[in-house]
């Protein structure tokens, strides 16, 4: 499951880096401001030097997301915060950074990479991402979130930004977002279970489940055996539709299909894609 590899990740973003920017990454040390100064060109604000921006529901990026009608089911009604929720929201995030960093350093550099900018809301709708502003997370705690809760969400959107990058150089599948729309190309959503959703987000709903069933069972978490069934059934569905996945789309649904399919589920092999050279280099098909 190379998407979760952090080597595959860095080499991705290098290439994204390089396409924009149109100069190579010269080494590791410089892979986070390329990353950085692509995303200057790409989103109406660029990112910050280094770490992590955020704000708040009077912030630039809110404003930009309800201007331009994005996420409009998180910035539909967000309650006005004050400087101590504030204080205690942007605390529990940067406890969510750490507490990644403690159960996979990995995977925390994933995030570290990815993530440049955190929208904080208090409507309670879990979180929120777009292709569109890469790099822009939203997250909209729950009354009840504890350190692990705001973990996953910031786990969770910063897979679906890992996706949007990987779409972004490689293509996942072999139609148009719009294409997909059509009925005939929708397979099970592993968020929405039973529910059949266009092909690109059943996809994503199922790639980012897997870090948050690892991270659950870092935590000594144990799945319900009726949602590791439901998974399964979610990549039956997903490879129904197969056939409109590109070939690097495929390659990345059959991971993930061996994966899903092992009885039980094998987590130490999670741990190893996410980070062994094995899953780290990718070398695409000049067209």
């Amino acid at each position: 499951m190379r998407f979760l590899n952090v080597g595959h990740n860095a080499e991705t973003v290098a290439r994204f880096a390089h396409a924009v920017n149109g100069r190579h990454v010269a080494d590791a040390a410089e892979l986070g401001p390329a990353y950085r100064r692509a995303l200057a060109g790409l989103r109406p604000y660029a990112p910050p030097g280094s770490g992590v921006d955020i704000s708040h529901e009077d912030g630039k990026w809110a404003d930009h997301c309800r201007s331009s009608g994005i996420l409009e089911d998180v910035f539909a009604a967000p309650r006005a915060t004050d400087g101590p929720t504030r204080k205690m929201y942007e605390a529990h995030v940067h406890e969510a950074f750490a507490h990644v960093r403690s159960l996979d350093p990995n995977l925390h550099r994933i995030i570290e990479l990815l993530v440049t900018d955190i929208v904080l809301l208090d409507s309670g709708v879990g979180g929120g991402s777009v292709n569109t502003l890469p790099g822009v997370i939203v997250m909209s705690p729950g009354e009840a979130w504890d350190v692990p809760r705001y973990a996953e969400c910031l786990v969770h959107e910063a897979m679906h930004t890992a996706l949007f990058v990987t779409d972004t150089v490689y293509g996942l599948f072999s139609l148009t977002s719009r294409e997909l729309e059509d009925e005939r190309y929708h397979a099970l959503s592993a968020v929405k279970v039973g529910e059949m959703r266009p092909l690109d987000r059943a996809f994503h709903a199922a790639g980012v489940a897997l870090p948050l069933m690892y991270l659950q069972h870092l935590r000594g978490v144990t799945p319900l055996d009726s949602y590791t069934e439901s998974f399964r059934e979610v990549c039956r569905s997903l490879g129904r539709v197969r056939e409109h996945f590109s070939d690097y789309g495929r390659l990345l649904l059959d991971e993930m299909t061996r994966w899903a399919d092992a009885e039980p589920l094998d987590f130490d092999h999670l741990a190893h894609a996410i980070s062994s050279m094995e899953y780290a280099n990718y070398r695409p098909v000049a067209a």
